[in-house]
């Protein structure tokens, strides 16, 4: 009887430890406890989940995992509700069915740690790779949802930040969760002051060991003499609910003009807008559109423009396809292209299953379009200069709010050229949450794991300078209309990518791999044991 009380003190342990392991603003300042207490996040739920049969720890995992992930998901509300006007009924679920996906995920770990448990093969080595293969999985399946992976905690972790730049955001997790799982091992053996078993003291050692490891892994500094573009990142401020209204245009406009004119004045050559910051089909305006080709040339700087992009069917005269895109406006005042957001929000851009689902669910971000918005082509570096006027083009990657959540699609922009990252998005949905936050913590990693300085333009906020490292250089407040200007370093195309850059997800496959393998062995050797016992038993009968 005693052993319900003390499962459900360590599964409530891991909701509060998980909450408090991601930025939270509480009493105006923003509290960001990742670094000290995400190592216990794994540890409480292993020892909330010991003893348990595979299925019952399944089901536990299940339940537990809602229940965080849906308190760390209640922005959600905010979303739904606030901006998206859905009955404040919806705004209660929406968290919650969110968060399914999240404790599908920890159920598959509960269930697969509890399997290796009864066949005596779930050390600390083993649940890492097991945990670190579900987050992993958490980007792709179903297309991804990887908010609040357990290696984003470790973003202020200047120490542990090196291993990104060779096994991404997934190597943190490896780390974080192998140091938890030997303080669970350990901890029935520092309960009654014996020794603990070897295998949690290795464990620790190793997280030691990977700490003093990580600043010598970490990608080197972009050399002095590196080109160094002046980049201004604009913060509209503009208030989500207004932001497609077509009586503040004229004002949202306005508001970027004059952002864009100080910011040059402070010397920037490159301006980055925020995600819609133009909430309108520019191209089929041609007098916004000649007027931000004015504006790019009264100033002389590069804009790059958040709007919506379209495709005229030419056949039937109309739009056929809407996008979420960002276009490039030389210094000159020539157009100098378009990129186009490939990863999109499920039921926020657009609704998956549409002829089965579209009765019953509507995008959120409806204001982009009355239809889905379509996908790009993929991610690209882009060219701010004419290849063909003999000097070196200035190739930067354009990645647009949701694609940043995810390591693979981020590092592809590097992959092709990109020697910076001019992030732009909004944030205005997630209203005064930890949202703002823990994207940027999430954005942060993007840079560690390339080893390039983010420059994020953001409506609302967080807007920030990132640099090669991961460390945030610069940030505004939300919700205060601002802009920021820093000298970015670019690395060039030459130069030497990281490892995950050029590779990806190596470290993750490896963990797929070693868990797999721990799992073979184990099934192989509970076999053969059962097949020794049967023969005993059958010499005792005979």
């Amino acid at each position: 009887m005693r052993e319900l009380p003390a499962r459900r003190a360590w599964l409530v342990a891991f909701v509060v430890v998980n909450f408090l392991s991601f930025p939270h603003p509480i009493a105006g300042r923003v509290l960001d406890l990742g670094l000290f207490v995400s190592w216990l996040s794994p540890a409480f739920l292993i020892l909330g989940l010991r003893g348990l049969a595979p299925r019952a720890a399944g089901r536990t995992g299940f339940v537990w995992g809602l229940v965080a992930h849906s308190a760390i998901l209640h922005w959600i509300y905010v979303v739904t509700v606030t901006y998206g006007h859905a009955p404040a009924v919806v705004g209660w679920i929406a968290p919650v069915l969110l968060a399914c996906y999240s404790a599908i995920a920890v159920s598959l770990f509960a269930a697969a740690a509890a399997w290796l448990a009864r066949r005596g093969a779930s050390g600390p080595l083993a649940l890492a790779l097991l945990w670190t293969a579900v987050d992993h999985a958490r980007s792709f399946a179903l297309s991804g949802w990887p908010w609040a992976t357990i290696g984003y905690a470790q973003h202020e972790n200047t120490l542990l930040l090196g291993w990104a730049a060779w096994g991404g955001v997934y190597a943190l997790s490896f780390w974080t969760v192998l140091v938890g799982a030997g303080l669970a091992a350990a901890w029935p053996a520092l309960r009654t002051g014996s020794r603990p078993p070897l295998e949690a003291s290795i464990a620790m050692a190793a997280g030691i060991v990977a700490h003093a490891m990580g600043p010598l892994l970490a990608p080197p500094e972009l050399p002095a003499d590196a080109p160094r573009l002046r980049v201004a990142a604009l913060q509209g401020n503009i208030d989500q609910g207004a932001k497609w209204d077509p009586d503040w245009a004229l004002r949202t406009r306005d508001v970027y003009a004059d952002l864009t004119r100080e910011a040059v004045a402070a010397g920037a050559e490159i301006v980055v807008w925020p995600e819609t910051a133009m909430p309108t089909v520019i191209e089929l305006q041609p007098e916004l559109w000649d007027w931000l080709s004015g504006l790019a040339e009264e100033t002389g700087a590069t804009l790059i423009v958040g709007a919506v992009g379209a495709t005229v069917d030419p056949a039937v005269g109309h739009i056929s396809h809407f996008y979420d895109s960002a276009f490039v406006f030389a210094g000159d005042g020539e157009f100098l292209g378009r990129y186009d957001k490939s990863h999109l929000v499920p039921f926020g851009e657009y609704v998956p299953l549409r002829a089965l689902l579209g009765r019953f669910f509507a995008a959120v971000a409806s204001g982009i379009a009355a239809s889905d918005v379509s996908p790009g082509a993929g991610p690209r570096a882009f060219a701010l200069g004419d290849p063909t006027s003999g000097e070196r083009p200035t190739l930067v990657g354009v990645p647009i709010c949701y694609e940043l959540l995810f390591p693979d699609l981020v590092r592809r922009f590097v992959a092709d050229g990109a020697g910076v990252l001019f992030a732009m998005t909004n944030d205005a949905w997630y209203g005064r949450t930890g949202a703002p936050y823990q994207f940027l913590a999430m954005t942060s990693l993007r840079s560690a794991e390339t080893g390039i300085w983010t420059v994020r333009a953001a409506n609302t906020g967080v807007s920030a300078v990132i640099d090669e490292t991961g460390r945030v250089r610069q940030q505004t407040p939300i919700f205060e209309r601002d802009w920021l200007v820093a000298d970015v370093p670019l690395r060039l195309p030459e130069a030497q990518m990281t490892f995950y850059a050029r590779h990806g997800d190596v470290f993750a496959a490896a963990c797929w791999i070693g868990i797999a393998a721990i799992a073979a062995v184990a099934a192989l050797r509970s076999r053969g044991i059962q097949t020794l016992k049967s023969r005993q038993g059958k010499t005792t009968d005979e």
